[in-house]
């Protein structure tokens, strides 16, 4: 896989920090703070609801790679960091009808994190990511950290935070990576020369 001048890990941490602001999981968080009040068992679950998350999907990405000929992805992934832009720039809500597990809080955290994670844009920017770059354990590393990173200040500062975040500018910013990473890719596709 060719690299950017950006390590691995680095490329992961930023795209999926800007990702994650205002997204549902960040919202979750949020909810899982005010509720339990038990920021070090809110950040201990999601750390291991992420790491478990995020390798499934980067193995996934990683796995896909290996089946598709490497022109093919180029254009699935540009099209796909394209398609994830697009989706970063539309709010995310939480359902106020989804129930929080009522055990503690590093549990409650886990199961809730892991479960609302599936599917959502930052996973999918782990399965690009994977498919893209590598060594894999960067990937997953990268995309781990940019969670925390958006996810810790939120959980240990409540919502006196979280009112303050520029949501609507995090996921322009957001939305601009993607599309560069979808220009890299489409660049890569198109005019590096074929291995």
């Amino acid at each position: 896989m060719d690299t950017l001048p950006l390590s691995t890990t680095l490329l992961s941490t930023g795209t999926v920090a800007l990702a994650e602001i205002g997204d549902k999981t960040q919202l979750l968080a949020l909810m899982l703070a005010a509720r339990f009040r038990r920021p070090w068992p809110i950040v201990a679950g999601i750390l291991v609801a992420t790491l478990l998350n995020h390798a499934a999907a980067a193995w996934i990405g990683m796995a896909a790679a290996s089946w598709l000929r490497p022109d093919v992805l180029q254009w699935i992934v540009a099209a796909s960091f394209l398609a994830v832009a697009l989706w970063t720039l539309k709010p995310d809500k939480l359902d106020d009808d989804e129930p929080l597990p009522a055990r503690g809080a590093f549990v409650a955290t886990t199961i809730a994190f892991f479960l609302a994670e599936i599917g959502d844009k930052t996973q999918l920017a782990t399965v690009l990511l994977a498919a893209r770059y590598s060594p894999l354990w960067e990937v997953v590393a990268g995309t781990t950290l940019g969670m925390l990173a958006a996810n810790v200040p939120v959980v240990a500062l409540g919502s006196r935070f979280a009112t303050r975040l520029p949501l609507r500018a995090a996921r322009i910013a957001a939305a601009a990576v993607f599309l560069a990473l979808a220009a890299w890719a489409l660049w890569s596709a198109v005019w590096a020369p074929a291995p």
